[in-house]
């Protein structure tokens, strides 16, 4: 079978479609993520987790999971998650968390991005291979 467009990771184009299936804290969060550009920290944090909860890293181009593709697979996830919104928006922001420490330390050492920030003035791009040992980690 060849596989024409395939995506491996939790792609940002995916997100609109997971925002009915929690409570209004996740649609609330899900539409804003989604109105961000995937190079954006959050945009990025949410990938995070939800490649961490779709265990995107052990998805096999031959498996089931990835015949679904993404959007199917999230979307049967995070139905199948017993979270609240509460757990869920903690663990947006434990990835949050985790993107703006790797940015700290990376790419902003020198940016003013206090505890209290949810975002860097100025969003930038972060190298796929760098962020994939992240992901991993």
């Amino acid at each position: 079978m060849v596989y024409s467009h395939c995506e491996i990771l939790f792609p940002h184009s995916k997100v609109s479609g997971l925002k009915n299936l929690k409570g209004d804290d996740w649609k609330e969060l899900v539409e804003e993520i989604a109105m961000l550009p995937e190079t954006h920290p959050d945009a990025l944090a949410f990938s995070h987790m939800m490649i961490k909860i779709c265990d995107c890293l052990n998805c096999d181009l031959s498996s089931y999971k990835a015949a679904l593709g993404c959007a199917a697979c999230s979307q049967r996830t995070v139905n199948a998650l017993r979270d609240n919104d509460k757990q869920l928006l903690q663990r947006f922001k434990n990835s949050q968390k985790i993107i703006y420490d790797y940015l700290r330390e990376t790419h902003f050492e020198e940016a003013d991005i206090s505890e209290e920030s949810e975002e860097p003035e100025e969003p930038e791009v972060i190298e796929e291979a760098s962020l994939m040992e992240t992901v991993a980690a």
